[in-house]
């Protein structure tokens, strides 16, 4: 089944991880052997060769750059100035896998629809996986006007923001509304008919988020609450907001998202019994809440910096999503609310953001 993938980190892997994504995994695998300088050497899941092989042919691909400031522990830039120079060496690499034929941007209803009748009709061997540009945390936008030049480049949906205390919001692990450069940078989105991702806002923010914004909202990556008891996840009321405003949350395989008590660097997926009946688990969960399957598909968060050590024990490679309808039917799902789930979802927002 044609299946989109509402969140990967593809370029942050090419240019941080040095890794050539036009490869099968296993060879980007073999290549990193014996490396150490990242926690998941020799486990990716993710390639332009895999995701064809999943047919997965549209994505929601990242930019990221954090800035930090002096006392702030986390891994990022010094300044907002170089966090701008990171995302803009990502978006010159999404250039490149398109000028090689690779890849190819998708940002309005044209480029939308010509992209799915390519994957659903056409018998080409090597098709191009098409990429909706998102940005993961806005501490790279420079100043607001900055939103501009990104979506004069491409940029389709942002969230404001990441992990810890930000420069417009503040996101996982942290508490506190938005302050006065954060309402304006809403408005901004607003006007630009910017996608606004939910994902990673902390619960102060993203109420804050739901009564000031009045523009398209999804969840590219986030699993449930009842679930895992984390502020990174939604609670049943943040999946309701969601739903009211037409929103759809994307289903995460970030192992210590879908299971309790994950501890990092100790726990192994097979131990946890984390497999992707888990992932199943927090679909169904929303479907219940939301009494629908219109508001939930899938947002791997593979290869966020984390690989195989860290996700489903039944996933291999991200071709691997194949399995998850018949898991699904196994569920009791129909086919309607399969294809709901895996593409249709995803596509019926996009094409209410972009009709004009």
């Amino acid at each position: 089944m044609f299946t989109i993938d509402a969140h990967l980190d593809l370029s942050m892997n090419a240019l941080e991880w040095n890794r050539d994504l036009r490869r099968p995994a296993c060879e980007i695998n073999a290549r990193e052997n014996g490396l150490t300088d990242k926690p998941d050497r020799g486990n990716a899941t993710v390639s332009l060769h895999e995701l064809r092989k999943g047919n997965i042919g549209l994505v929601v691909a990242t930019q990221i750059g954090r800035y930090v400031a002096p006392d702030n522990p986390l891994p990022g830039w010094h300044s907002p100035e170089q966090a701008w120079a990171q995302t803009q060496g990502q978006a010159a690499w999404y250039k490149a896998m398109e000028d090689d034929g690779e890849m190819v941007q998708i940002k309005d209803l044209r480029s939308l629809e010509a992209h799915v009748e390519l994957w659903r009709n056409n018998k080409l061997e090597k098709k191009p996986i098409g990429y909706v540009l998102s940005l993961e945390g806005a501490d790279s936008i420079v100043t607001v006007g900055h939103l501009e030049r990104a979506y004069n480049y491409g940029l389709r949906a942002i969230g404001p923001a990441h992990y810890g205390p930000g420069r417009y919001a503040n996101g996982t692990d942290a508490t506190g509304k938005m302050g006065p450069k954060g309402l304006e940078l809403l408005k901004e989105i607003e006007r630009l008919n910017i996608i606004l991702d939910a994902t990673h806002l902390c619960d102060d923010a993203f109420w804050q988020t739901m009564d000031k914004f009045n523009g398209h909202v999804w969840a590219s990556h986030n699993n449930c609450r009842a679930l895992v008891n984390h502020n990174r996840q939604f609670s049943d009321e943040m999946i309701k907001e969601l739903v009211s405003r037409d929103a759809v949350i994307g289903a995460a395989l970030d192992a210590w998202m879908m299971v309790p008590n994950w501890v990092r660097f100790k726990s192994t997926p097979k131990e946890m019994n984390c497999d992707l009946e888990v992932m199943i688990d927090h679909i169904d969960h929303i479907c219940q809440v939301a009494g629908n399957t219109l508001h939930v598909g899938i947002g791997s968060d593979l290869d966020g910096a984390f690989g195989r050590e860290q996700c489903p024990c039944d996933l291999e490679t991200i071709a691997d999503l194949q399995k998850v309808p018949a898991l699904l039917v196994n569920r009791g799902y129909t086919e309607q609310d399969i294809e709901n789930m895996m593409h249709g979802n995803w596509l019926r927002f996009l094409r209410r953001v972009w009709t004009k």
